[in-house]
């Protein structure tokens, strides 16, 4: 392909990423995706991964298979850690040698590093939280929650009672990420592992789902908010709403009243905000670190700058920010995409419409919440037709034939015989985004050259770095 077709990279394999770099596959350009990883997370699934239901290569897809035909378009694993707006580069660390580093040459950059969790400055989340961000973070979490049942069953095999911290699981946030972390270590716990621990007492096993507001399920109707709460106690969860946490502890989280919970695993689904490359730019943030962006998802003051997914910071008709969900990333991605086209062909770049298809979270087997849009009709959908559609929709958007061959078979066997096969206690070496979730802040740092834009002057990241990376877009 002549080298003279504009040059568009693509910072991040999520979601919106993903969207962008297809959306340019009959486009005149030459396409290059950078991510620290050499595949895409469907992040919807993780909690299914440290639940033992999934195995972690049916949510994980190999970026370059995806790109395998797309001529126009190559990958490239390593970390993005400065940006050079004049001269319109970004400089690419080796994901092996951070010190190996390179400089790449734009046309349009298009920003989608996805986002970490938020800790709201609660002492304790980000050194002893689990997070489900990515990929490791999911298997580790897995063989987090086995190892403690195994510890439980070595104590009652000395004949010793296991601390009641042990089987003692605290889940802090009552969205979608939270009920359906609850749900699958209900059914993990109750309805899976007794099979391989008859002689553990499994009446001591706690989970409690902790949530700061009066319902569980916030953005959903209050109809479903109460279904999902209902469903859950009656699985043996502790719902426990208008609770806030002061302290996560090694093995206890403290509420604000004072009360220290005993538990040796605590799981973090209380919020996420954008991840800290949008603040290493240089451009104006708003809240969550989100990118403020023009209409059209350009990014003000630069040449040829781009947002896409949980950086960028748009809004619906009424002024509110567009949840950081995957839905808003995927159209942002194909957004962008046409943007671009329509840039090179000389028509006006078009403004940004979100469409709201509706919402939905899983609460476990045969049981779902999923509220269609207005303009899909309104329909409200509970109980075991919420659970197919949730089924359906995930089928839907998982990437890769294999992946929803396999996972439909996963949970066809799981339905069928109330088993979850993938019960293995093993490790992965964590992630960079990983490290990132807890941190808050990047793997890799570096200086990055002054930009142009309405304030000039470097793009300063947290404490006066300058550094820079990709995660998922959620």
């Amino acid at each position: 392909m002549a080298q003279s077709v504009p040059h568009v990279v693509v910072v991040g394999a999520g979601f919106a990423g993903l969207e962008v770099v297809k959306g340019l596959k009959r486009a005149p350009a030459r396409v290059t995706l950078v991510d620290q990883h050499n595949h895409h997370t469907f992040q919807p699934l993780l909690y299914q991964v440290a639940g033992a239901q999934l195995d972690a290569g049916e949510v994980a897809h190999q970026v370059r298979a995806v790109l395998r035909r797309q001529a126009n378009a190559r990958f490239l694993q390593g970390t993005v850690t400065a940006v050079d707006w004049t001269r319109k580069t970004v400089r690419v660390a080796d994901p092996t040698d951070p010190d190996a580093a390179h400089d790449l040459a734009f046309d349009e950059l298009v920003v989608a590093p996805g986002a970490i969790y938020a800790d709201f400055g609660v002492p304790g989340v980000r050194e002893h939280a689990h997070f489900l961000k990515s990929l490791s973070e999911a298997v580790n979490l897995r063989s987090e929650l086995l190892r403690r049942f195994e510890t439980a069953a070595a104590a009652e095999a000395r004949g010793e009672a296991p601390d009641p911290g042990t089987l003692t699981f605290a889940i802090i946030g009552g969205g979608p990420t939270g009920v359906e972390m609850a749900g699958a270590l209900a059914e993990l716990a109750h309805g899976v592992l007794p099979g391989d621990y008859p002689d553990l007492d499994l009446a001591r096993v706690r989970i409690v789902l902790l949530e700061m507001g009066d319902a569980l399920l916030p953005p959903f109707a209050p109809g479903s908010q109460r279904h999902a709460r209902r469903v859950l106690e009656r699985r043996g969860v502790e719902v426990r709403t208008g609770t806030a946490v002061a302290e996560v502890r090694r093995d206890a989280v403290v509420l604000a009243g004072g009360e220290v919970l005993p538990a040796h695993t605590t799981i973090w689904a209380a919020g996420v905000e954008a991840h800290p490359l949008a603040k290493a730019l240089g451009i104006e943030t708003t809240r969550g670190g989100r990118l403020v962006v023009e209409d059209d998802l350009t990014l003000p003051g630069t040449d040829g700058g781009w947002a896409a997914g949980d950086v960028a910071a748009t809004r619906d008709d009424g002024g509110r920010l567009h949840p950081q969900v995957a839905p808003v990333a995927i159209q942002h991605g194909q957004h962008v995409a046409r943007a671009i086209r329509a840039k090179y062909a000389g028509r006006p770049t078009p403004a940004f419409q979100y469409v709201d298809k509706g919402m939905m979270a899983i609460i476990g087997r045969n049981a779902g919440v999923a509220e269609l849009s207005r303009r899909l009709g309104g329909l409200h959908l509970r109980g075991f037709v919420g659970w197919l559609g949730w089924l359906f929709i995930h089928l839907v958007y998982l990437p890769g034939h294999r992946n929803r061959l396999g996972a439909f078979v996963t949970w066809a066997y799981a339905y069928l015989t109330r088993d979850r096969h993938a019960r293995l206690i093993t490790a992965m070496e964590p992630s960079p985004s990983e490290r990132t979730s807890r941190t808050g802040r990047l793997v890799t740092q570096a200086i990055s050259a002054p930009r142009s834009g309405p304030e000039g002057g470097p793009a300063d990241g947290p404490d006066g770095a300058r550094p820079g990376g990709t995660s998922r877009a959620a």
